[in-house]
Order: structure tokens, then sequence, then C-alpha cells
């Protein structure tokens, strides 16, 4: 096969060797127009430099990171992590970069991480679990450290921003739900801080109209577990709990199996991000795929063409889907009330 060079780059675009060199290197000034022509000539050609020569050219580290101020137990327990990992890779593994994962356990750790990374430890990174009002978006940006936001962001940044639509699948399970009879809907929620948390709960309370049943959890088996045995323990119980990660979902479950209570026909339960393993319940848990490696892809795809020099924009991924399945039916109405006559 045929090796891609930097002359068929160059042949591609239209324009020089030297041009292609410059536009890549950032060492000369190249005009916007030109500098994307050529990274959507090397795009469609898969071509990349040399990890040596790229090196040399343009003292990079070959390498991106994603840093997660988030409980190892989340991590370990949550389908998000991976699928958006595997999805990050199959973009950076042609290119020969590497990622750079770190967990951090506190907010002055997560910032020296991005202070090392930017003195040349990194050459970006993905800015994931975004927060109300972001601290890391103006370091980020102070540090000059390209960055891909994956989530909502509102504020004014110069950054790459990958979005989803975090509250259509949040209204379209609670229509379903109220159509099906229920009445009393809970919401157990991730940290709404979490700007995503924050949408779905927002979601749920417009769709509701009250926040009398929304409960915060913090995206563990254990909240889950506590959440629900505090939800099922009112004195008029909601019928169904829409839970924000299945992790949650699946511990509420089997507490409410262990409380004597049949799923679906007592409460009906759903989930979000569609674990491997929830289409394989027993009742089958209904919940949300939103393609983490989707996002992924999308996100390392940005973060590459604005390492190199593109400007910056943001890509909407439609990736949310709800998958109904046993979990949820149908509201068992209460048995009417028998008369009894006195012989």
């Amino acid at each position: 096969m045929t090796r891609t060079t930097i002359a068929d780059v160059a042949r591609e675009a239209g324009v020089t060797k030297a041009t292609v060199s410059h536009a890549l290197s950032g060492n000369r000034p190249i005009s916007n127009e030109t500098r994307n022509k050529v990274l959507a000539a090397a795009e469609r050609l898969n071509w990349v430099p040399s990890q040596s020569a790229r090196a040399l050219a343009t003292r990079r580290a070959n390498a991106i990171a994603v840093v997660l101020a988030r409980d190892p137990e989340v991590i370990a327990n949550d389908s998000f992590f991976p699928a958006f990992i595997a999805g990050v890779e199959s973009v950076l593994a042609p290119t020969e970069t590497a990622l750079i994962l770190q967990v951090v356990p506190d907010r002055a750790a997560e910032e020296r991480a991005y202070r090392a990374l930017s003195r040349g430890r990194a050459d970006g990174a993905l800015l994931l679990d975004l927060r109300t009002g972001d601290w890391r978006v103006p370091l980020l940006d102070d540090l000059n450290l390209p960055t891909v936001l994956v989530g909502a962001y509102d504020q004014h940044t110069r950054f790459s921003c990958v979005r989803t639509d975090d509250t259509a699948p949040v209204r379209e399970i609670v229509a379903k739900l109220r159509a099906d009879g229920h009445k009393r809907i809970a919401h157990v929620s991730g940290p709404l801080d979490y700007v995503h948390s924050k949408a779905r709960a927002e979601a749920y309370v417009d769709a509701i109209g009250g926040e009398e049943l929304l409960r915060e959890g913090d995206f563990t088996a254990a909240s889950g577990r506590t959440l629900t045995a505090e939800l099922l323990a009112l004195p008029e119980r909601p019928s169904a709990i829409l839970y924000s990660n299945d992790t949650m979902a699946i511990a509420g479950l089997s507490y409410a199996r262990s409380q004597g209570l049949s799923i679906p026909r007592d409460l009906a339960i759903s989930g979000f991000d569609d674990d491997h393993l929830s289409a394989h319940l027993s009742p089958a848990l209904t919940s949300v795929s939103s393609d983490p490696a989707a996002r992924g892809r999308a996100a390392a795809r940005l973060l590459r063409e604005g390492i190199l020099g593109a400007e910056p924009r943001t890509e909407t991924v439609d990736c949310n889907v709800v998958h109904f399945r046993e979990s949820t039916a149908p509201a068992i109405p209460a048995p009417p009330e028998v008369s009894r006559r006195t012989p």
C-alpha cells in the first residue's frame, strides 16, 4: 500500500508542501481559510506527520488528557467512561496520540493537574462533567491549553463543544409513564452542580410541575438504594422512579424487591445510559442509550483539529434514545372497595 505523504496533502489542498508544514506547525502566519483547507485535506487522506517529525517541528507532547474529579467507585461502575474512552481512542490511535487519564480527589489536585498538563505534558484536554459556573473553563483559557467541552456550556468560550440533548429523553419517559397511569413519579438525579444532571432534573420538574419527589443522588449504587428507601417510606409513595443512571436504578430496583414490591406492577423504574447488562435484567430495565463512544469520537476529533489550529465550533451529537422495557408498565389501579352487606 502506498503511504500518503505531505506532497499528497499539498496536492489535495491545492497548496505547497511548505504551506502544509506551516499550517500544521503554527510557526508561520497562515490564514484560517488556508489552515482549514489543509486540515480538511489531511483528514480526507487520513494523513498525519510521523511522530518524530511532528515532535521536532511542533514541540508537542503528542498526547491529550482527561482529568476526572470523581469517586473511583463511580468510574469503575459507570458504563459511560469505558465507552467514551473507546470512542476517543478510535480517533487517537491512527494518529499515534496518547491519552493521559488522571483521577484526582479534589479541586486543588485538579487545578494542579491542569497546570502540569499546560507545561508540556499534553497538547490539549477533554473537559467532562461540566458544572454550572465551571471554574475550569476560564482556568484552561488562562493556561492556553486547547480544550473541548463535553456537554452544554452557555457562557462565552473560545473552546469547541460537544453537546447532547439531555432533556428530551426525560420528557419522553415522564410522558409515557403518565400515559400509562402513573401520577406520582419521582426522580433520583445525579449531583445537581453537574450541567447534565441539572438539565435532566429541570426537565423532570417542568414535566411534573413540582420537585416534591426530586432527590439528589451521586451516581453510586449506595445513593440509589438510600434514596429509593426514602421515597418508598413516604406516606404516599411514588408509583414510578426515574434515575439519572443505571447504577442507581439497579440498586433501587433491588431494594424495592427486598421490600416485597413487584417491578413493574408495584413500582415502575427507569435508568439512564443503558448499561450493557440493563436489557438482560429481570425485568429488563427501561433506559436511555446515550452512545458515549460517539461523543468520545466527536470530542477527540474536535480537539485534534483545535490543536492543529482549526477554529472552535460546537457539534451536537444526536445520540440519546429511550428504550422502553419491562421495568416500566401501566400503573395497577387500586381495586374498588367491596361493599359489605349486613346479613
